[in-house]
């Protein structure tokens, strides 16, 4: 799932250093991403893995880190496999 989300953010977060370097856990928003790319990556998450984030995970905190990301897609996809 991580290369998934790198892929998506290198196409959609416009960070100044890229995507290659930047470690898992490392804070995504240090590295320069935007709220307004924050919400771009949100869209490209929700298209590529067929889900939609719930008012309570539209935080900067679910967009942290790429751990973070995957973390609350996570969250999505097993919610959705209960529901």
């Amino acid at each position: 799932m991580t290369e998934t989300i790198r892929e998506i953010l290198k196409k959609h977060a416009n960070l100044p250093a890229g995507v290659d370097d930047i470690a898992d856990g490392a804070d995504l928003y240090a590295a320069g991403l935007s709220s307004f790319a924050s919400v771009q990556v949100m869209l490209a998450l929700e298209e590529n893995f067929d889900i939609e984030f719930p008012d309570n995970l539209l935080n900067r905190k679910s967009f942290q880190s790429i751990e973070a990301i995957a973390r609350t897609v996570d969250s999505i996809l097993d919610g959705r496999k209960v529901a």
